[in-house]
């Protein structure tokens, strides 16, 4: 059964890829589709690195996808570093209490259920396969069975090394991201030096940052290699405001 699962699904995967090597953002695509959610997305977590998102099935996807690496949690990050996080309801109470900032945002952006699983050989964990579905509910038996296949698939082909461009035949296809957020770890650097303060610390500020000016990660870490941002500017100016 199992061994049929896997043919199935590989199937779907390689119809997706129309006769060409498979990637990630295969894979992707093909979870959508197999597992009833309306969108999918893949990210991976490698050292020093918060997240990066390799692929994203659509704008919501994409949209999710932004706010987990900005705000730094939610079942996306839990997953990473732990077991499937398979939440059918966004909107229930212990989902507002365990993700306080996540979770109604998730709602508010058209997101109720989200399942992540964690990519893993062993003790390697490369990151995390992300669905998104709009209405609340939670997958049965053989979506959920399909699921855990396909991350595993993801798995597979990360480590043969299916990382691609897109091209024009890629319309339609999901959004591939690649490692798209190499100025958050250049501007952790540089407030880890502003602030005198740990990597980990530097992430957080600037964290905080974004979402209490409800920007994009991103964009303040933007600000920052540019120099158009200082964080000791602003605990100067902090400190000055209150003497």
């Amino acid at each position: 059964m199992n061994s049929a699962r896997r043919t199935r699904l590989w199937t779907l995967v390689v119809d997706v890829a129309r006769g060409g090597t498979v990637a990630v953002d295969h894979v992707c695509a093909a979870s959508v589709s197999a597992t009833g959610v309306d969108s999918a997305a893949v990210a991976v977590t490698l050292r020093a690195t918060p997240r990066e998102v390799l692929c994203a099935s659509d704008r919501t996807a994409s949209a999710l996808e932004e706010l987990t690496f900005t705000l730094g949690e939610g079942p996306c990050v839990d997953a990473s570093s732990g077991g499937p996080d398979l939440v059918a309801d966004l909107a229930a109470p212990e989902c507002l209490a365990r993700w306080p900032v996540f979770a109604p945002a998730a709602v508010l952006a058209g997101v109720h259920a989200v399942f992540a699983l964690p990519l893993q050989v062993g003790g390697i964990r490369l990151g995390v396969l992300d669905l998104y579905r709009a209405r609340s509910g939670g997958l049965d038996g053989e979506q959920l069975a399909d699921a855990l296949v396909l991350a595993d698939t993801a798995c597979a082909v990360l480590l043969d090394g299916g990382w691609r461009h897109r091209s024009a035949q890629d319309e339609g296809r999901p959004e591939h991201a690649g490692l798209q957020h190499p100025e958050v770890h250049q501007a952790t650097g540089m407030v880890t030096v502003q602030l005198g303060v740990t990597a980990a610390v530097a992430l957080i500020r600037l964290r905080a940052f974004a979402f209490s000016h409800d920007r994009r990660l991103r964009d303040v870490a933007s600000d920052v290699v540019a120099r158009r941002l200082r964080f000791d500017s602003i605990d100067d100016a902090r400190d000055g405001g209150s003497g």
